[in-house]
C-alpha cells in the first residue's frame, strides 16, 4: 500500500487500535494461475496466546487467529504456509468541499485502513478438535468482549462442536503492515479544524468516529499522539 508521509501512523499504537477496533478483515491470497485471487471477509482476532505481548509498530510477529467456511474455494485453495494480505477499515468519511470555505477546492474522502502482510498456517483435519474449537473461542470471546453483550457461550459448547467439521481454523504470523491514516493532514490546521468539526456535528457514528480519530492526531511539528 503507498502511504504518503503526512499520513503514516502517528504512533505505534494506531495499526493496533485499527485492527481491534475493526477486526473484519478482507482476507486476499492468490489462487491458481489462471484463476483471479481469492478474497474473503472475515473476523480476525489477536492470539490470546500472545496477548501479553507488546506488538511493534509494524505489527511484525504478532499472530492473528480466524476461520472460515470448508466449503470456501478459498480455503479449499489456501495452502500451509500461503502468503496472505489482511486489510483492515477504520474510520472513513467523505470530505465535501463546501467544509473547507475556501475555492479552488477539490472534494476527498478521509479514510484509515491497515493493510497486514503474513504467512498462514491451516489447523488441519488430523489436529482441527480443539484447536479449531479454541479458534471459535476465542474470537467469540474478543469479539463479544468489545462489541457483544456478554453472552455466555457456556451452553453452546455442543453446537460449536456440531459446526466444527464446517469450520476451516488458521492462525496468520505476521511479517509486517502499512497504516494509511488519511485524515487531513495536507490541510492548513484551520481547514482541518473546519473537516472535523462538520464530521463531529454528522448524525453518521462514522463520521463522528474520524471526528474523534482526528482530535487524535499531534499538533503540527508535535511528533507524537494520544
Amino acid at each position: 500500500m503507498f502511504v504518503p508521509a503526512p499520513y503514516r501512523q502517528p504512533s505505534a499504537l494506531w495499526m493496533a487500535d485499527i485492527l481491534r477496533g475493526g477486526p473484519l478483515a478482507l482476507m486476499v491470497s492468490n489462487g491458481p494461475r489462471e484463476a483471479d485471487p481469492y478474497a474473503t471477509h472475515l473476523p480476525v482476532v489477536q492470539d490470546p496466546a500472545t496477548a501479553h505481548e507488546r506488538w511493534p509498530a509494524d505489527l511484525a510477529g504478532a499472530r492473528l487467529l480466524g476461520h472460515m467456511n470448508r466449503a470456501n474455494p478459498h480455503w479449499k485453495a489456501l495452502r500451509d504456509g500461503a502468503r496472505v494480505l489482511l486489510v483492515f477499515t477504520g474510520p472513513h468519511a467523505y470530505v465535501s468541499p463546501t467544509v473547507y470555505g475556501q475555492t479552488p477546492s477539490a472534494p476527498t474522502w478521509d479514510f484509515t485502513s491497515v493493510h497486514v502482510h503474513g504467512v498462514l498456517h491451516r489447523i488441519e483435519p488430523q489436529e482441527a478438535g480443539e484447536q479449531t474449537l479454541e479458534v471459535v473461542r476465542s474470537t467469540v470471546r474478543a469479539l463479544e468482549g468489545d462489541f457483544g453483550d456478554g453472552w455466555d457461550m457456556s451452553d453452546s459448547q455442543d453446537y460449536f462442536r456440531k459446526i466444527l467439521p464446517a469450520v476451516g481454523g488458521f492462525r496468520v504470523e505476521v511479517s509486517t503492515a502499512e497504516g494509511m491514516f488519511k485524515l487531513s493532514q495536507e490541510q492548513d490546521p484551520h481547514v482541518r479544524e473546519r473537516v472535523r468539526d462538520s464530521f463531529a456535528r454528522s448524525d453518521s457514528t462514522r463520521h463522528r468516529d474520524t471526528a474523534r480519530l482526528m482530535g487524535r492526531l499531534p499538533a503540527p511539528g508535535c511528533p507524537h499522539s494520544v
